[in-house]
């Protein structure tokens, strides 16, 4: 049995225990540098497959894989999909993988050398079917001091072993156990442009979102969802998004997505009587908001910046209920 040179990682074998699944769009030095990180896992007794889905029509990641597949050898799995769609680039990544735990990772993260390792020794320590680990912010050089100190990128982290609601759970940095996702999926096929179906939902493709169904669904199922603090990624932060503006268009996307993905798993009456109570608070949240931006403008701008985003968030709520939805992919931001 073969080993990488430059690694421990066991790169042939007839079982594979991880498939690491990237989906990646226009990102092709960070790409790079995530495959880089990859080679560099200190693992021992795992093999591990990784299937990169390029969402990109025009295959930007093409030259990076062909590089990467003398490194990976036939452990390396491109897929191809020409429609920009989160979720479906997902589904494929999944549908691809051949391992007993799937590890999702974003194209601009970058793992430390044991981060593999460290979310395997959880899973087994904690018997979980889904393990969470952090994701830090590395910023690009000229990014304003008050924003990194402003803790926008930063995410709570938790001690390992704590079970995972889904206020914690999310994609960028979590291993996952196949066979719950796959219990997830439709026996249908969509069309051949389209890939697999589920278990990711479409629908949500182009807002993002499709995540926190997927976890809501995991925890409703019964799958044990914990943290591992020891396996962070690094997220890389251009300049381009450490700006005040895209910050609080976030925040109005997630106000969007924080509704719609709560009412989805709401039915009936029960979904009305739900909606009407966020939208109550939402409304007064964002009266309150309102004022104190105003209040803080003057005496202390960063206080008031970080109601301005809270009043965002708000008012995205609010738009969901009236028809509104922002796209999140398909563009190069």
């Amino acid at each position: 049995m073969e080993k990488n040179t430059r690694n421990s990682i066991l790169l042939t074998a007839d079982m594979l225990d991880i498939s690491i699944c990237i989906c990646t769009f226009r990102r092709p030095v960070l790409l790079r540098a995530l495959l880089d990180g990859i080679l560099q896992q200190d693992i021992t007794r795992l093999t591990i497959q990784v299937v990169v889905v390029d969402n990109d029509p025009a295959q930007s990641a093409s030259a990076v894989l062909s590089e990467a597949a003398s490194q990976f050898g036939d452990r390396l799995i491109p897929v191809t999909l020409t429609e920009s769609n989160i979720s479906l680039a997902r589904n494929a990544a999944v549908h691809a993988a051949s391992g007993e735990w799937i590890v999702f990772v974003d194209d601009d993260e970058r793992p430390e050398p044991t981060w593999l390792s460290q979310l395997m020794k959880t899973q087994q320590q904690y018997s979980a079917d889904l393990v969470f680990a952090p994701v830090l912010a590395e910023y690009a050089d000229g990014v304003a001091n008050w924003l990194k100190q402003g803790g926008y990128f930063d995410r709570r982290r938790l001690v390992t072993g704590t079970t995972v609601t889904e206020t914690d759970a999310r994609s960028g940095n979590v291993l996952i156990r196949r066979s719950a996702l796959m219990r997830l999926c439709d026996d249908a096929v969509s069309s051949p442009n389209s890939g697999p179906s589920g278990p990711f939902d479409a629908a949500y493709g182009k807002t993002g979102g499709e995540d926190s169904i997927l976890f809501r669904q995991l925890g409703a199922g019964g799958a044990r969802m914990v943290w591992c603090d020891e396996a962070p990624v690094y997220e890389w932060i251009p300049l381009d998004r450490a700006q005040p503006k895209w910050l609080v268009q976030r925040s109005y996307r997630t106000g969007q997505l924080f509704m719609r993905t709560e009412l989805a798993m709401q039915q009936g009456r029960a979904r009305s009587l739900r909606a009407a109570y966020l939208a109550s608070r939402a409304l007064l949240q964002l009266v309150i908001a309102a004022l104190l931006v105003i209040i803080l403008l003057v005496f202390k701008p960063l206080s008031s910046f970080k109601w301005l985003r809270i009043l965002a968030s708000q008012a995205g709520k609010l738009s969901y209920l009236f028809g509104s939805l922002s796209q999140a992919y398909g563009s190069s931001s």
